[in-house]
């Protein structure tokens, strides 16, 4: 698949599309960004206007999921941005926020299996 940047894309991990708030947390600063898309590898956000972040920053990005249903915690680097959209690289998350992270998945491809063999891919020597 082409990007509209003419990059390849290959994607080995479901990405669901998803419309939260979430915070971006950085060594500088604590941001209100939109989540637009998730996986088990990492998250597609929407900063604002006004915000700049350098690819390649560490960050952590935390999603609160609807109350009283927890919240996704991941620990992530900024891989790319571009029009005011940043793309994390997930490089840690706890077990529960995972778990989370795996039903949503299940229930918006309405496939367990794919959610399944994200979870193998993500576990595999690289």
């Amino acid at each position: 698949m082409k990007t509209d940047t003419g990059h390849d894309e290959r994607r080995h991990f479901s990405r669901i599309a998803f419309a939260g708030q979430a915070q971006l947390v950085t060594v500088d600063a604590r941001v209100a960004v939109q989540v637009l898309d998730l996986s088990l590898k990492g998250a597609l956000l929407l900063l604002p206007a006004q915000h700049t972040i350098e690819a390649g920053a560490l960050c952590l990005l935390d999603l609160p999921l609807q109350p009283h249903d927890g919240r996704i915690t991941m620990a992530a680097q900024i891989a790319h941005v571009h029009d005011h959209r940043a793309g994390l690289l997930c490089l840690g998350i706890d077990i529960e926020s995972i778990t989370h992270l795996r039903r949503m998945i299940e229930l918006n491809l309405g496939d367990p299996s794919l959610a399944e063999r994200d979870l193998k891919a993500l576990a595999a020597p690289a």
